[in-house]
């Protein structure tokens, strides 16, 4: 059973991961969303690379996870809130997912993260 549940680290860091590469290869079309900004999609896409990689080599994790909760609820409130509000359901489906998402960083953060260096 351990052997499953210790794939659950993969599963959630590896789709930050190519979430992360999208958003390096495609910053000029994610732009519009990013204040008409292809450097705020590089940055974002960045952090995103890094957040993942952090999470699969157990290294400063805990800074990481807890980062990308606060980064997924700033897409909740910059990106996806305006649409679901206007009955976008695509939207509302993204607020919801970037939710639940930022409380299993958050989860990972204070449950999971190993490394203590920058939050202990």
């Amino acid at each position: 059973m351990n052997a499953i549940l210790n794939l659950g680290k993969y599963l959630f860091a590896i789709p930050f991961l190519v979430f992360g590469l999208f958003h390096l290869m495609g910053a000029d079309a994610m732009a519009p969303m990013a204040f008409g900004s292809s450097l705020l999609v590089y940055v974002t896409g960045l952090c995103l690379v890094l957040a993942s990689v952090s999470i699969l080599l157990g290294k400063m994790d805990k800074l990481a996870t807890t980062l990308l909760g606060v980064f997924l609820l700033l897409m909740v409130a910059f990106v996806h809130l305006g649409g679901a509000m206007d009955g976008d359901q695509a939207a509302t489906g993204n607020v919801l997912k970037d939710l639940m998402l930022a409380g299993a960083s958050w989860l990972y953060a204070g449950h999971i993260a190993k490394d203590n260096a920058v939050i202990g």
